[in-house]
């Protein structure tokens, strides 16, 4: 695995990020809350680290997948409540304190929609 710093990727996380922050600010409930903001997170940390690692799209895609449906399913298991951590709004934020089968189906869509760009504009 090389490391290289990628400017397109890295402007394409900020742009994520800040969406995201804007999403957890005016949108307390509902779909763009829920979902989109679920579908854009792993968009979010494909970029992140495409921005500084040279390493084919579906071994990050799989890598992001995976950690996603991992804090998902941590949250079956009261992860906040056994860190004392469920009144800690930064980790809920982080790692969430609901599981729901449809943050899954948004996790999937955004690893696959960026796998289809990604294919689209040939970087596999």
């Amino acid at each position: 695995m090389e490391s290289k710093f990628n400017k397109t990727y890295f402007l394409v996380f900020i742009t994520l990020l800040f969406t995201e922050i804007l999403i957890v600010k005016y949108f307390k409930t509902g779909f763009i809350r829920h979902t989109l903001g679920d579908f854009l997170v792993v968009i979010l940390l494909y970029s992140f680290i495409k921005s500084f690692l040279i390493i084919k799209p579906i071994q990050v895609a799989i890598c992001v997948l995976l950690i996603a449906f991992l804090v998902e399913f941590l949250q079956l298991l009261n992860l906040l409540e056994a860190l004392n951590l469920q009144n800690n709004t930064m980790a809920k934020l982080v790692l969430g304190n609901t599981f729901q089968i449809t943050d899954l189906l948004a996790y999937t869509l955004g690893i696959i929609s960026i796998l289809t760009i990604e294919y689209k504009l040939k970087r596999f």
